[in-house]
């Protein structure tokens, strides 16, 4: 029996959308088809490196609802949500929360440093509640 999937999760690295944002398409594909809720996140820093940021989370929400003005998940109901905090403990604490039966999420190119320190996604895949869905 397969399982249903009435809440997906997708979160997204702004400062890398322009680049590639497959699991965004992915995330809304799967929404379609299955008819369910789209939670597009974003997760700010809680120290932010660009000083011209004062308001990090009206900063980030504006930059989110424009992706998604440009990006439209047509038949889907997308809810935006802002964090702050360490971007792979808030993910998972958000699909706790929120209890999401599914996070779609970007593979990042790893790093040295990542082999020893583990990324955003592996961290997501280990601790999450829900299935993780990879795209890379």
């Amino acid at each position: 029996m397969t399982r249903e999937t009435k809440l997906i999760l997708c979160p997204l690295n702004l400062r890398h959308i322009k680049h590639d944002y497959a699991a965004y398409e992915e995330a809304v594909e799967m929404a379609q088809r299955r008819g369910a809720k789209l939670i597009v996140t974003t997760v700010a820093p809680e120290i932010e490196r660009n000083m011209n940021i004062y308001d990090s989370d009206a900063y980030w929400g504006q930059e989110l609802r424009k992706f998604i003005q440009a990006h439209p998940a047509e038949g889907v109901d997308v809810e935006l949500i802002v964090r702050k905090g360490a971007v792979h403990r808030q993910i998972v604490k958000l699909a706790r929360e929120r209890k999401v039966d599914l996070i779609v999420m970007e593979a990042a190119n790893p790093k040295i440093q990542d082999y020893l320190l583990g990324t955003t996604a592996s961290h997501v895949v280990a601790h999450a509640y829900c299935s993780v869905y990879v795209v890379r």
